[in-house]
């Protein structure tokens, strides 16, 4: 493997994170909000429960979560078109919001969540790598805040969380594995990998494309490391804004 850089343009070591900052509650209307940052990436994750599940499901006495992605027409300096004036959501934004929702469905007892829908929308600010990762790491904490809200009011027997999950991005640049690209990073990288792992070290997915380099299995194995110790810090910010969205409701 060829060393890593020492330092990296904005000065972070090849297995640092950006800044991450996860304010809960940030919107007061939702059964569970934050707003994620992770240096120049901002997105607002909410989650809202109803009493009832799509048709398909019904009768089955278990519950349902589902997710939707979108990014706000400046979140990358150059304005992008809202999907509604086209019709239809992009293939970018479908294949994104269907990564976040098996993300999460993946860390849901259905049964314990009873016939009830959660929608968990994230909505993206500003864009500079890392968005979907930032949406899975912030959705999980606003669908927690959600879970917790319904506790809370004794309206289920049992919590329905049974684990946690978070994602972030890594990849090959200039031959050397790296930790939460920027876009910047992102751009000329060799390969580009998204990883989410659930709290306990399982793997839930892994996105990885080689761009021009075939990826090597030992540079998948240390994109994997750098992974879990990534999450591993993103995990312990989770649990901190959860501790905080909780006490503020409560």
């Amino acid at each position: 493997m060829t060393p890593a850089p020492e330092r990296r343009p904005d000065g972070r070591g090849p297995d640092e994170l950006r800044p991450v900052s996860i304010e809960p509650g940030f919107v007061r209307t939702a059964s569970g909000s934050a707003l994620i940052a992770c240096g120049g990436t901002r997105v607002i994750c909410t989650a809202s429960i109803e009493a009832r599940v799509p048709r398909w499901r019904a009768g089955s006495g278990l519950g349902w979560l589902t997710a939707e992605y979108g990014m706000l027409p400046a979140s990358t300096g150059q304005r992008r078109e809202r999907d509604v004036t086209k019709g239809r959501p992009d293939g970018r934004t479908v294949e994104i919001q269907r990564l976040i929702g098996r993300s999460l469905r993946g860390v849901v007892d259905f049964a314990a969540l009873g016939e009830r829908s959660i929608y968990v929308d994230c909505d993206v600010l500003e864009a500079d790598g890392g968005t979907r990762c930032a949406a899975i790491t912030g959705g999980f904490v606003a669908l927690a805040l959600a879970c917790e809200r319904l506790v809370a009011r004794d309206e289920l027997e049992r919590p329905p969380l049974v684990g946690s999950v978070a994602a972030v991005s890594c990849g090959i640049v200039g031959d050397a594995p790296l930790l939460d690209l920027d876009y910047l990073e992102d751009s000329a990288a060799e390969v580009d990998a998204n990883v989410v792992m659930t709290g306990d070290g399982g793997l839930v997915e892994v996105q990885a494309t080689a761009e021009g380099t075939p990826l090597r299995r030992a540079h998948l194995d240390d994109l994997l490391a750098l992974a879990q110790a990534g999450i591993e810090a993103l995990r312990e910010a989770q649990r901190t804004a959860i501790a905080a969205g909780a006490a503020d409701a409560a």
